[in-house]
């Protein structure tokens, strides 16, 4: 598929997707959505890829979500692919590690997909929230859900229940960014993120987080442990040669070199 929406890079089994509509505050049109499910799906089913990162193009945004004045000129709703908003949202079973570098606005279905990332990056001219409640609409795109996950149902209600839009340090303190740095740091601050996961065997990583996810929907913390040795990335990592070569790594005092197999 040609991109004319998002921009795609792959380095060092990192890819990189820059959403890059800049002059609409890389607002989310029909077309978007599909390239996104299209440059997910890539990221998704390369196995030299281990990483990813989300990003908007210009200064002034991550993304304001919806293209509100697309929808309204072609009279009807965007469609949404097969992983649901910006084709990510929905895609549960993505076990890769994804990292939203937020800088400028991420509201609306902006904020939904930095929050279906793992960790989130921002800077301190950065805000957030769901408006949608001030335009009669409703923030479907898992916002909802994550958000009173991620930092509690009171919290999460305050920020959903007025629709407001809060700046990075507020968000900072609500606990759902992981680092806020200045808009200069963000791209060494992202790139240390990324040195610092790739460190870690791939497969354990993807291990490592589909276990967490799959766990919090367990019923209790003794049903989660009983049932973390059956879940497909931990089977995988488990018969992987990189199992190996960590053990053969430690014993040798020498730097693992990890093949993702």
């Amino acid at each position: 598929m040609q991109y004319e929406f998002i921009e795609v890079k792959t380095a060092e089994h990192i890819t990189e997707v820059t959403l890059n509509r800049p002059s609409v505050l890389n607002a989310i049109n029909q077309q978007m959505h599909d390239e996104l499910q299209h440059a997910f799906d890539q990221f998704a089913a390369d196995d030299n890829q281990f990483l990813g990162v989300v990003r908007g193009a210009g200064e002034r945004a991550f993304s304001a979500g919806s293209d509100l004045k697309a929808i309204a000129k072609s009279s009807k709703p965007n469609v949404y692919p097969a992983s649901g908003y910006a084709g990510l949202i929905e895609r549960f079973d993505l076990d890769k590690p994804l990292i939203a570098a937020v800088d400028g606005v991420a509201v609306g279905g902006g904020f939904e997909i930095a929050l279906a990332c793992d960790i989130i990056i921002a800077t301190t001219r950065s805000r957030f929230g769901l408006p949608e409640p001030l335009i009669g609409a409703v923030a479907l795109g898992g916002g909802l859900h994550r958000l009173a996950r991620q930092i509690g149902l009171k919290q999460a209600m305050g920020l959903i229940l007025t629709a407001e839009i809060i700046d990075a340090e507020a968000a900072n303190e609500l606990g759902f960014i992981n680092q806020l740095v200045a808009p200069e740091q963000l791209d060494e601050t992202v790139a240390d993120w990324c040195a610092r996961i790739l460190r870690c065997a791939p497969l354990a990583t993807r291990a490592s987080k589909q276990t967490v996810m799959r766990g919090l929907d367990e019923p209790g913390l003794e049903a989660a442990m009983a049932a973390q040795g059956s879940y497909p990335a931990f089977k995988t990592f488990y018969e992987s040669n990189d199992r190996l070569e960590g053990a053969s790594a430690f014993s040798e005092k020498r730097a693992p070199r990890w093949s993702g197999k």
